[in-house]
């Protein structure tokens, strides 16, 4: 299959999800794909099968300098792999903080750009939860 396509594919298939996540994160259907995470398992599936040709041609040594990485990533196939590796993650990381979030009680609309934020740029929004989680504990020591 065409690389393009593949891209094509794996961005729309996240998208779903990704809305479920933001506009309705405790409807029934979205703890559904949560507890059956089928879109990022389903994505993993394509992200091994990608880069398993690709690793009996890569230089164990290659892993460990920048430069080394950098001629990994030098083929369309790696870059594709390495996006889908960042759907599957941030899509896998927003998964957990709506999760989380059930324990933690942030707003719905404090949610929104956390979830927002994991998705265009996963580890910040993963920061800005475990920061605003962090200034609400705070908050609520110094009140008790």
């Amino acid at each position: 299959m065409d690389n393009e396509l593949i891209f094509q594919i794996v961005n729309t298939a996240v998208l779903p999800m990704w809305l479920m996540l933001l506009l309705a994160p405790n409807n029934k259907v979205t703890k559904w794909l949560i507890k059956m995470p089928l879109v990022p398992v389903s994505l993993a599936v394509c992200y091994v099968i990608l880069v398993i040709p690709g690793l009996s041609q890569a230089n164990p040594e290659d892993f460990q300098t920048l430069k080394g990485l950098t001629k990994l990533f030098a083929t369309e196939d790696a870059v594709l792999a390495g996006w889908i590796h960042y759907l599957v993650f941030d899509l896998a990381v927003g998964m957990w903080l709506v999760v989380q979030n059930r324990t933690v009680k942030l707003h719905k609309w404090l949610m929104f750009p956390i979830l927002l934020l994991t998705f265009m740029m996963g580890p910040a929004g993963f920061l800005l939860f475990h920061i605003i989680k962090w200034i609400r504990y705070q908050v609520n020591k110094s009140r008790n």
